[in-house]
């Protein structure tokens, strides 16, 4: 896909190659099998601009474009899925939401440190009664003066709670209004009333922490509001829009991983007397893992260069996210087939990329949500 690509994002997406085969290759299987935070990579990754990619140099970010930062993360996410989450989740979701909706001041005291690496963002809509649902939430926050006291639980967040975190919190300021009445608050460690409670355990992406959070009279400062009050429920919509691009490309890292790891295996494999990759049956299951790579590859480059040409993507980023979480699942699944029995075990990453796949159809909208939203925009 190089001739669709200019010359500073291929520079990118080679830099992010030469770290993930430097700095995380070599730790991934261990990482995930300690599912412990990977705090020195993020570190790394800040130093070299990677944790800012997208944000504008005043801020201390590399100014790059969407299609730059969907390369980088691919080739960050062969080495270790989880990182694309928490990088997206953190680039996505944290900073592009303050960029987009925070006022200078804001602005001004979290980017920075965002870009820098040296604060982790989360984002927290999801509630125990609210996935799918995300006007079902009931988390309140209710104005006290300059304050708001913010009661509620917070379910599948990704974050570690030994990082320095910024979060983006969603809660009903004015409940009977619904959707209407939800706003978004930028929450950090300063601010007394919430803790991490319990830590899931996760089939796959297990070197990304997901937390419950606990909130008991949280006192956030009226200056930590996000944007307008009561227009939190569409800031969320439009920052899961573009989170999609971020999971669409771990979902691409996964499959691209399977497929490499199929392609290399099927090469030296030697059954009947020569390596399988000569037999038809898993020629035929190369051909198609790498089509339908290739046209997830497309939806989700094609998002991208909507969404830096200022263009909406909402159906497009709901597409891309639909055609590769399946195109992950599918591959893997492949790779697994190809390696036979030792593609159960763990000697070999495959099964590791068959348990990260599966999640990339549940969160940031499930396949089902992402059908809702295509054909709501194509029936319009």
């Amino acid at each position: 896909m190089d001739y669709l690509l200019t010359d500073e994002q291929k520079m990118l997406r080679d830099m992010a190659a030469k770290f993930t085969a430097n700095e995380i290759t070599p730790v991934a299987a261990q990482l995930e099998k300690e599912e412990k935070f990977p705090h020195e990579i993020l570190k790394k990754a800040g130093e070299l601009g990677l944790m800012g990619i997208t944000m504008p140099e005043e801020y201390g970010g590399a100014g790059m474009d969407t299609v730059g930062y969907m390369l980088a993360l691919e080739e960050i996410g062969k080495g270790l899925a989880s990182l694309v989450l928490i990088m997206s989740t953190h680039t996505s979701l944290t900073a592009g939401s303050i960029l987009k909706f925070g006022n200078e001041e804001q602005k001004k005291k979290y980017l920075p440190d965002l870009c820098a690496g040296k604060t982790v963002g989360s984002f927290s809509l999801t509630e125990p009664g609210a996935g799918s649902d995300a006007a079902g939430l009931k988390t309140k926050a209710e104005r006290r003066g300059d304050t708001f006291l913010i009661n509620g639980t917070k379910q599948f967040c990704t974050m570690d709670p030994d990082s320095d975190n910024v979060l983006i919190l969603f809660a009903l300021t004015e409940p009977e209004l619904k959707t209407k009445g939800i706003s978004a608050f930028i929450i950090d460690k300063s601010m007394p009333g919430w803790r991490v409670g319990k830590k899931e355990h996760k089939l796959g992406l297990k070197t990304s922490t997901t937390s419950e959070l606990i909130f008991e009279d949280c006192e956030v400062p009226a200056a930590n509001l996000l944007g307008e009050e009561n227009k939190g429920f569409k800031y969320a919509m439009i920052g899961l829009d573009s989170g999609r691009i971020g999971i669409a490309t771990q979902a691409l890292a996964v499959a691209k991983a399977s497929i490499e790891a199929a392609t290399e295996y099927a090469k030296v494999r030697e059954q009947f007397g020569k390596p399988i990759a000569a037999l038809q049956a898993i020629q035929w299951m190369i051909a198609d893992m790498n089509t339908e790579y290739d046209a997830s590859w497309l939806l989700t480059y094609r998002a991208a260069l909507m969404k830096d040409q200022g263009l909406r993507f909402s159906k497009e980023a709901a597409m891309a996210k639909l055609k590769a979480s399946e195109t992950a699942s599918f591959c893997a699944d492949q790779a697994i087939q190809i390696h036979g029995g030792y593609g159960y075990t763990e000697e070999f990453p495959v099964e590791r990329y068959y348990r990260d796949a599966r999640i990339t159809r549940i969160y940031e909208g499930t396949s089902e949500i992402q059908r809702l939203v295509i054909a709501a925009s194509c029936l319009r």
